[in-house]
């Protein structure tokens, strides 16, 4: 006799119901179906290839563990039933409850209301705190993890829809010289080791990687660390640092060491004639342009610092060759003065020959080098300073921001070099995108992906970030190098600055050819005079090194022409009269003692018996930038 439908349904009901507990009990799928290869014992790394949808987390789990999860859950809800209903007591209060709901629900709606909201509540707030804890892992992997994966996927022969982070064990902060990536691949091992690690240094930006393989057995892997890291650290105490440092050109000072401790550093002759540095708060902006700086004064090269900031490079105060202006009107000033003594070497080196501007570029004049730092507030504070002295009739635009362009744009044969700091280095900030395409030595640290896109998105992948004291990214040429920065202190750096080619020089800082009478402000040679403004010039360095025939004279920017004696502020006077004339907020002991401790007080102009006398334009210039406490009042006071 033939079975009924009804039993088969009967049957194959009771069948499935016995499957069910089976898998239920033994942590397999519900569904019969593997979605990856995790086992009873071991977690699975990677979905099946035959999985069509998305793979719940709980996938990956070890067997043994949701056997775990679900006995125990099971277990907890008998419990609690058992718990409920066990005893007569509590089962006849619930009954009153019950009827008591029946008769007057408005309690108990006002309790669920009340509850709903606490619950809701505390559901966003835990939502958003666990939103933020796991953001940087989240944008992590959007970032890094997702694209490698999608790049794996198909050399490896492995599922698009498995979870990256089951096999792909790479550390934030992979970029650190003693990470340890790990990427576990499959056991087969049927795919080209060569494509999977070209692959891995491309979508991660490595350079100077090793792989080390793991064929035997079931643990397959492959492990990636660095190799030839630049040094952790770099000062001038280090082995060999001292040596390198004195053999680097004239031109092209170093910034530090790269992988294998090769020497990085830009040749602003021969490369590039601007250098700009992007960093945030704290990314080391400063050591790096006292490390580069000190270099060129060393070499002979005058400075000029910008620094609205005024505390950024104290080790610069009273080294001979360095105008440090502080006040956004000294500024200003330098800025225009500067454009003026570039088109002045403009047309000087128009009227040389090429053949002797390429052999001895120094005809022009001595190197100038610009340091503009914080170029997001100075640049605002001088269009605000611009705003309220000018005219009618002047131009809107601020010239001081125009000169900058000028100087900008002047190219390698004046000798003007601008080393310009920002911590966004935007087209506004800067003055527009044709001005930032002058710097095409760019020095990156602490950067943002949407920084790195935006000022040098020819280099392609981009390297990850690192928090590394001292580590930055050097991009010309289109190739980024990783470097650890030559970090000098204070001092080092000033001692460095003063050895060299200033050590002899008496004439004290670059204020003898920069102050309000103008830069370079003699006539400029006729044009009909090829070599007109060369003579007495000669290259840097120790005149016992120039040839018997040439004038052993340091070139030197002309000196300005004299001021009209009409003119107030070119008196001069001794301190008494000067601080009760010219200076009412400045008290005479104070400056008595400004003259006996301060560098950058200026020099004498003359002597009246046994007074020494100033002149007012030099002590206003002076008070203006001098250093001041946080209340407001000066030190010296």
């Amino acid at each position: 006799m033939g079975q009924s439908r009804f039993d088969r349904q009967v049957e194959e009901t009771a069948e499935a119901l016995a499957f069910g507990i089976g898998r239920f009990l033994s942590g397999r799928p519900m569904d019969g179906e593997r979605k990856t290869n995790a086992t009873f014992w071991r977690a699975g790394t990677r979905v099946l290839p035959k999985a069509e949808a998305p793979v719940r987390r709980s996938a990956y789990r070890p067997g043994w563990q949701r056997a775990a999860s679900r006995i125990t859950g099971l277990g907890a809800a008998g419990s609690a039933g058992y718990w409920a209903l066990g005893e007569e007591e509590r089962r006849d209060t619930t009954l009153t409850t019950v009827r008591g709901l029946i008769d007057d629900p408005a309690p108990f709606a006002a309790a669920v209301q009340a509850g709903g909201i606490t619950a809701v509540s505390a559901a966003a707030v835990g939502g958003t705190v666990y939103g933020l804890a796991t953001r940087r892992r989240r944008e992590f992997q959007r970032e890094w993890l997702i694209p490698l994966h999608e790049a794996l996927a198909v050399p490896l022969g492995i599922s698009e829809l498995t979870d990256p982070r089951r096999y792909l064990h790479v550390p934030r902060n992979f970029s650190d010289d003693d990470a340890e990536i790990r990427i576990d691949v499959p056991t087969h091992m049927r795919f080209n080791e060569d494509l999977v690690a070209d692959l891995i240094k491309k979508k991660l930006a490595l350079e100077n990687v090793s792989f080390t393989w793991r064929r035997a057995g079931r643990d397959t892997h492959v492990v990636v660390n660095k190799r030839k890291v630049p040094p952790r650290k770099l000062g001038l105490a280090d082995p060999g640092a001292h040596e390198i440092l004195a053999t680097m050109p004239e031109s092209a000072p170093l910034i530090g060491l790269g992988s294998g401790r090769r020497k990085v550093s830009v040749d602003l002759d021969a490369d590039s004639p601007h250098v700009l540095i992007s960093a945030g708060t704290g990314g080391g902006k400063s050591t790096i342009l006292r490390t580069i700086c000190c270099q060129f004064i060393h070499n002979g090269a005058k400075a000029f610092v910008l620094d609205f900031k005024r505390i950024s490079h104290t080790w610069a105060r009273g080294v001979p060759g360095v105008t440090y202006c502080r006040d956004i009107a000294d500024i200003h000033d330098a800025l225009i003065q500067l454009a003026r003594e570039g088109r002045r070497r403009l047309v000087l080196a128009e009227q040389l020959a090429d053949d002797v501007l390429e052999r001895e570029p120094w005809r022009v004049g001595p190197r100038l080098v610009i340091l503009l730092e914080e170029v997001n507030a100075t640049m605002a504070q001088l269009k605000r300073y611009w705003a309220k002295v000018r005219e009618s009739g002047d131009p809107k635009t601020s010239p001081a921001v125009e000169a900058l362009g000028q100087i900008l744009f002047m190219g390698r044969a004046v000798r003007l070099h601008v080393l310009l700091v920002a911590q966004s280095a935007t087209a506004r900030a800067i003055g527009g995108p044709e001005m930032r395409e002058n710097f095409t030595t760019r020095i990156l640290v602490r950067y943002t992906l949407n920084a790195w896109r935006m000022l040098v998105p020819e280099v392609s992948p981009i390297p990850m970030p690192t928090e590394h004291p001292g580590r930055v990214q050097v991009v010309t040429r289109g190739r980024a190098r990783e470097t650890q920065v030559l970090n000098l202190s204070n001092a080092e750096a000033r001692e460095w600055a003063m050895s060299g080619a200033h050590a002899k020089d008496t004439a004290g800082p670059a204020d003898d050819v920069l102050d309000a009478r103008g830069l370079g402000a003699e006539p400029l040679p006729p044009a009909d005079t090829p070599a007109a403004g060369t003579q007495g010039l000669t290259p840097p360095g120790d005149p016992g090194d120039v040839a018997a025939d040439t004038p052993a004279t340091p070139p030197a920017i002309p000196a300005p022409a004299a001021a009209p004696a009409a003119d107030p502020d070119d008196k001069v006077v001794g301190l008494r009269t000067a601080q009760q004339d010219h200076l009412p907020g400045i008290t005479l002991a104070a400056l008595r003692w400004a003259r006996a401790n301060d560098p950058d007080f200026p020099a004498p102009a003359g002597k009246r018996g046994a007074e020494l006398l100033y002149r007012v334009r030099d002590l206003k210039k002076w008070a203006r930038n001098r250093p001041r406490a946080t209340t407001g009042t000066t030190d010296l006071d």
